[in-house]
């Protein structure tokens, strides 16, 4: 999977969960917190539907690792199969 596709998958996902953000808008390096209202509950679900869609287990303690899609991207990137 390249670089690109990943950035998709991961805003479709992304968008699915906060449905009031617009995948256009997001700006790659900074945090989804610092973009729109992305709280715990957002992210616990997004890792779990990065596991369901990827098929890559994002254990609690890497969640940091999801706050942005430069992270999600740089994270996911050597475990998607």
């Amino acid at each position: 999977m390249t670089r690109d596709e990943l950035a998709k998958r991961i805003l479709d996902l992304l968008t699915g969960i906060a449905p009031d953000v617009e995948a256009a808008s997001v700006i790659p390096g900074i945090d989804f917190r610092d973009q729109f209202d992305f709280d715990s509950m957002d992210t616990l679900n997004f890792a779990i539907a990065l596991h369901k869609e990827l098929g890559v287990e994002v254990p609690e303690a890497d969640y940091a690792q999801l706050a942005s899609l430069e992270k999600c991207i740089a994270y996911l990137g050597s475990r998607v199969k």
